[in-house]
Parts: structure tokens; C-alpha cells; sequence
């Protein structure tokens, strides 16, 4: 089992051993075991707090191996509101609650929650299901790169 020690940003150009699918919450795992859909097991020891990025690489241990994390589709709600104001009232709302949130000029988008999709639909946001990669706002205080 290979161990990925480093987070490097995206490149286009890298020469890549593997692609690792993850959701949203396991590119938020700084400490874990996962497989590659080839069953190659992989074992991240990153440091604490690392949140992981569609495109992003990591580097094994030994330097042998680059990984390409790929966010993996899966279920959302996205919301979008007929006018600027109120997608900026919604994303606020969604604040409050501490809700993981994917923030565009264009739409909103979080986990499935039945409470918060019929408060989005109650505020007059256009609310649809769907399986797509999911890519939330790491926060204020987030790791960047």
C-alpha cells in the first residue's frame, strides 16, 4: 500500500499513476484509506486541516507515485434564484446554518436536505436534484494553495 504524504496543486501536465474518485467529504479525510476504482489501496497521512480540490495531486512517501483527485459525482440539490439578491439571501440563510456550500455567480449547491430545499423553495429559488461532482467552499479559514 502506497502512502501520499503531499498535496501539490493542480498541473496539467503531470505524469499521473492514478486517479482517485472522491467525494466531497473524503477530500475533507487528511487521514485515510481508499481504493481506486483500478484496486490500487492508497493511504493518505496529510496534514490536519487539508482539504483536497478537484485536479488536485499527491505525492506518495517515496516520491514514486502522483495521484490525480478527481471530485466523484454524487447526490446535491442545486438552487437558482431568478435574480442576484436573492441568491445572495439564500447563500446567507444557508451561512447561518453551517451548511457545506458550492458557491457560484450562477447557483448554489449543498447535500440533499428536504428541511433546506422547501426553505430555498419557500424563499422562491428554482430547487433541482442531481448527481454531479460537488466542489464546497473550503471556509475563511481554509487551506488554500
Amino acid at each position: 500500500m502506497l502512502t501520499f504524504t503531499k498535496h501539490l496543486p493542480a498541473n496539467p501536465d503531470a505524469a499521473v499513476s492514478f486517479t482517485l474518485a472522491m467525494t466531497a467529504d473524503d477530500r475533507t479525510r487528511s487521514r485515510h484509506q481508499f481504493e481506486t476504482e483500478g484496486g490500487e489501496k492508497l493511504h493518505l497521512s496529510l496534514p490536519r486541516g487539508t482539504v483536497l480540490r478537484d485536479r488536485d495531486l499527491l505525492l506518495s512517501e517515496d516520491g514514486s507515485s502522483l495521484v490525480l483527485v478527481s471530485a466523484k459525482p454524487e447526490p446535491v440539490i442545486t438552487a437558482r434564484a431568478s435574480t442576484n439578491l436573492l441568491l445572495l439571501r439564500a447563500a446567507y440563510h444557508l451561512g447561518n446554518r453551517h451548511v457545506a456550500l458550492e458557491v457560484t455567480e450562477n447557483y448554489l449547491r449543498l447535500s440533499p436536505d428536504s428541511v433546506l430545499q422547501g426553505m430555498l423553495e419557500k424563499m422562491g429559488l428554482e430547487v433541482i436534484e442531481e448527481i454531479v461532482p460537488f466542489q464546497p467552499e473550503t471556509g475563511a479559514y481554509g487551506h488554500s494553495h
